[in-house]
């Protein structure tokens, strides 16, 4: 299948239904990424964030439905064809997954040694460029164990972008920050969407990060099994009909059931 004209979503899932064993996490779940948009994926504990995500990125495979990245269905590819396709897009995941043992810039060059066949003088060249992308430049022979949480997942998004993608897919990227350091990621993840024209898909439940930087979201929800929710954050907060997104976006607690 040929690459999406540009004017396509870069990022299409089709009537997705995934669980485990017996249990259903979402069904016939449908929705568009546009590209160079920062999209949010929101939602309770349980709601199918992480599910969604691990199926998106090809982790998982889903019980029926499709996930067209750049006009490529990653589901149920395989070999060259699938490897062409994870190339599309790169992970940043919650913790980091940094390897210990690895510098910085080894953990950065790691997906080159992979997928390309360039020196290393290139390669070095490549990964001290992303690092100083997210502002990790005099770091780049530091251990992981040496850097702050926040440098941390700077440096997981600079290995994300090593191989040059399209789409950056980041798990709860704010997950264990203090508030400021939180405030000067989500500034990142802005400036490198407005500077290098790449797609962010994030899952996270931070509100303030989903205020500061997200252009769309969607809320799933686990009883629907589904998206209840799509579109601008402060709208829906303001004038959804449904009082569980409003809750949601206000932080406020489900009104008590009064007793009989």
């Amino acid at each position: 299948m040929s690459a999406a004209p540009s004017s396509a979503p870069i990022v299409r899932v089709e009537g997705l239904t995934a669980g485990y064993g017996s249990n259903l996490i979402l069904r016939e779940v449908s929705f568009a990424v546009n590209r160079g948009e920062v999209f949010m994926i929101l939602g309770g504990s349980g709601s199918g964030k992480s599910t969604l995500l691990k199926v998106m990125i090809g982790l998982n495979e889903p019980r029926a439905g499709h996930v067209f990245i750049d006009g490529d269905d990653i589901v149920g590819a395989w070999g060259e064809a699938r490897a062409a396709i994870l190339k599309k897009f790169g992970v940043m995941y919650q913790s980091g997954a940094l390897f210990g043992s690895m510098t910085l810039l080894e953990n950065v060059r790691l997906p080159l040694e992979e997928y390309t066949a360039l020196p290393l003088p290139a390669m070095d060249l490549i990964a001290r460029m992303k690092l100083e992308l997210v502002g990790l430049e005099t770091l780049c022979g530091h251990m992981p164990s040496e850097i702050s949480g926040g440098q941390q997942k700077r440096a997981a998004i600079a290995r994300a972008m090593a191989l040059d993608p399209n789409i950056l897919f980041l798990d709860e990227p704010s997950a264990g920050l203090d508030p400021i350091t939180s405030a000067e990621l989500d500034a990142l993840i802005r400036r490198l969407a407005g500077s290098l024209g790449v797609t962010f898909v994030i899952v996270s439940h931070e509100l303030a990060s989903i205020y500061a930087i997200a252009d769309r979201v969607i809320m799933l929800d686990r009883q629907a099994q589904g998206i209840i929710a799509e579109g601008d954050p402060r709208s829906l907060r303001d004038g959804s009909d449904n009082a569980q997104v409003r809750r949601f976006f206000r932080r406020e607690v489900e009104p008590a059931t009064e007793a009989a």
